[in-house]
């Protein structure tokens, strides 16, 4: 039995194909893990705030030194953190926009992040503290990007590998539905995403 967390980053709802794809990945997950659970965090419907001062300060003020200004500010970056260690496999829903992920998604990595939590500097460098995570990346774009001339445009697929490595998530696959304005293509384009998916 695995507990999934489903990051949702897509406001297409049931037209979304990172969320139609991300909703296979764990349909396979379940089918491989019998009576594993699912949380959903749907970032459209509850946005995490860009970062400011209050937040920077919040982050970096002791729990028993903050104000209930800070521990407001502190708790959507504790929440977020909180399902993460909660889980066992997360999968992240990402559309490509303009080359990257949309800003929902940055938000919600901006808030995980934080020194002394989930990644910590020592004298041999930086070492992420969230371990034994199973992160399956779903990405979908209109155009392709996985190879050919385009793939160099491609910022979401490496940000989001560095980024979860650097905090110690590495064991990373990444699924794509590409092709979905491509005429000739993107009739098979979500099937031919789904059935590229392996549940290791």
């Amino acid at each position: 039995m695995k507990k999934i967390l489903h990051i949702i980053s897509s406001p297409r709802g049931e037209a979304s194909f990172s969320i139609k794809l991300g909703k296979a990945i764990i349909e396979k997950i379940q089918a491989a893990n019998p009576g594993s659970t699912l949380k959903v965090h749907d970032l459209t419907n509850s946005p995490f705030p860009h970062l400011e001062e209050v937040h920077l300060k919040s982050f970096f003020t002791p729990a028993e030194s903050r104000t209930p200004e800070l521990v407001a500010a502190v708790k959507h970056s504790e929440e977020a953190i909180s399902e993460l260690i909660d889980a066992d496999i997360i999968v992240i829903g990402a559309p490509l926009y303009n080359f990257s992920i949309p800003s929902t998604l940055k938000t919600w990595i901006d808030h995980i992040c934080r020194a002394g939590i989930t990644f910590k500097y020592d004298a041999n460098g930086a070492e992420g503290l969230i371990k034994g995570k199973k992160i399956y990346i779903a990405l979908s774009s209109g155009g392709i990007y996985s190879e050919g001339p385009m793939q160099e445009m491609d910022y979401a697929v490496p940000y989001l590998k560095n980024m979860l490595s650097f905090l110690g998530m590495a064991d990373i696959t990444v699924v794509r539905v590409e092709g979905t304005s491509i005429p000739g293509i993107q009739n098979d384009a979500l099937q031919k995403g789904i059935d590229s998916v392996q549940i290791n």
